[in-house]
């Protein structure tokens, strides 16, 4: 069972966006026909297995399937898109983000412990 919550909404991102003013956010973009993204993919839910006690939440967005919310995340957060992409957001605000290679459970977990 994943430990994370895809999100495919404006609405819902507008929720998560708010939330992590009060708990911070692991947000992974994420394309379905991306091998890099395939990748990028497993080290997230790696890096979540292996961190059960974090206090984090952790949420995936799909850049085909759910565009909209893929740019509107760019727009709000002020970081332009890639994929796949891992942003840290905390108080509404980009902490950290990395994409393509450098998403990996190491780099994660360098930032987010």
């Amino acid at each position: 069972m994943n430990r994370w919550r895809e999100i495919t909404t404006i609405d819902e991102w507008n929720e998560v966006r708010e939330r992590s003013a009060e708990r911070p956010v692991l947000l992974l973009k994420h394309s379905t026909r991306c091998p890099v993204s395939a990748n990028a993919l497993r080290e997230f839910e790696d890096y979540i297995g292996n961190h059960p006690e974090a206090e984090l939440d952790y949420v995936l967005v799909k850049v085909i399937e759910s565009r909209p919310v893929s740019n509107q995340i760019a727009e709000d957060l002020g970081v332009p898109h890639a994929s796949p992409q891992i942003f840290l957001i905390k108080d509404r605000a980009p902490y950290w983000n990395a994409s393509h290679w450098a998403i990996t459970t190491e780099h994660i977990g360098a930032v987010v412990d």
